[in-house]
């Protein structure tokens, strides 16, 4: 596929992104959803948290041009559409369910009853977690296997939920989420464009239109922030990252890499909280962001270490063989551990 149709897409999306964001935070004012500071938030004044449903709008824009121009469906089977539509109807309706919860702050309960529902239409599209390559044994498919279902149902549900948690909690620090999802796209146009087993060419331009939304929201909510993700940005972001992941054959181990920080950090609130006696869904300032912002480091600085470190194993993520991934990723594991023991005892 020729440069200019990929251009097309990044131009578009991160163009309209750049023009609603500021919108949306004026509407985001007049309906007064906003943050206020208090308890973990500490930014100065009432933020919006509408910039999510520009990041939204912009994305579907992108797919509709890529689309209308013949240059994202051409060639596709029936399965191969099934998917898409389950990538942009889960998307539509993950922005629509965080807007509800920007709206009324909803507690945790229904957040997780929303999650559930966004994985079931992950798998009645094909969005399934259900492809593996591991290191001696190749790619499996537990779909080729009778019992098959009784393992990959649960993980999409897992993957689908998981990612859109990481996505929610990873957002306390501003430009800190938008920016670790526009790396994660990259790596996955890129590994769909150039390294995919089967030509891709087409698939890339699904992670270049939700790059290119977030990278035009970005300026906005780089810190200190103008306006905010919010529910309905983190719900859209974890779902679309958890269906390009799964929507070309799976490329669960390189969203794994990228996202092997965030993801072992909220694994391990889970297992503190939970060790503490407290509910595991009880906000507080223990993630790592948190801990390095009470330490003195600025959020800029912050947000720009989470940045390179997931670029990092991004790059590793595309060069890498299977073997050599998954001892990046207990690295990763084993250094955040270690990391947040630290911290915890410190504090």
């Amino acid at each position: 596929m020729p440069f200019h149709h990929y251009a097309l897409v990044l131009v578009v999306s991160a163009g309209l992104a750049v023009g609603l964001t500021p919108l949306f935070g004026i509407v985001g004012r007049r309906l007064n959803i906003v943050d206020r500071p208090g308890g973990r938030r500490r930014h100065q004044g009432a933020v919006p948290r509408l910039g999510g449903l520009a990041v939204f709008v912009a994305f579907v824009a992108a797919v509709g041009v890529a689309t209308w121009r013949g240059r994202l469906t051409a060639g596709y089977s029936f399965s191969d559409l099934l998917r898409l539509r389950g990538l942009l109807i889960g998307s539509t309706v993950a922005a629509a369910l965080g807007l509800v919860d920007d709206r009324m702050d909803l507690p945790p309960a229904p957040q997780f009853a929303f999650q559930f529902f966004l994985s079931l239409i992950a798998l009645s599209t094909l969005l399934w977690l259900e492809r593996f390559t591991l290191p001696l044994f190749g790619t499996v498919r537990l779909h080729d296997y009778s019992w098959g279902a009784l393992v990959y149902v649960p993980l999409t549900v897992l993957w689908v939920m998981g990612m859109i948690n990481t996505v929610n909690w990873l957002d306390g620090l501003d430009g800190l989420a938008a920016g670790v999802g526009a790396i994660l796209c990259l790596v996955l146009a890129v590994h769909m464009r150039f390294l995919a087993d089967e030509p891709q060419a087409s698939v890339a331009l699904l992670p270049l239109a939700l790059m290119g939304a977030l990278v035009g929201f970005l300026p906005y909510n780089v810190a200190p922030a103008r306006v905010f993700l919010g529910s309905t940005g983190a719900f859209f972001l974890g779902y679309a990252l958890a269906g390009l992941g799964l929507i070309a054959g799976g490329r669960t181990a390189t969203v794994l890499m990228v996202m092997g920080l965030p993801i072992v950090d909220v694994a391990w609130q889970i297992f503190d909280r939970l060790r503490r006696r407290r509910s595991p869904v009880e906000g507080d300032r223990g993630h790592l962001h948190y801990r390095l912002l009470d330490m003195g480091l600025s959020k800029r600085w912050i947000v720009l270490l989470y940045w390179c470190f997931c670029a990092l194993f991004g790059v590793l993520a595309l060069v890498a063989a299977p073997w050599q991934k998954l001892i990046a990723l207990l690295s990763i594991a084993v250094i955040v551990v270690l990391v947040l023991v630290s911290l915890s005892r410190e504090g």
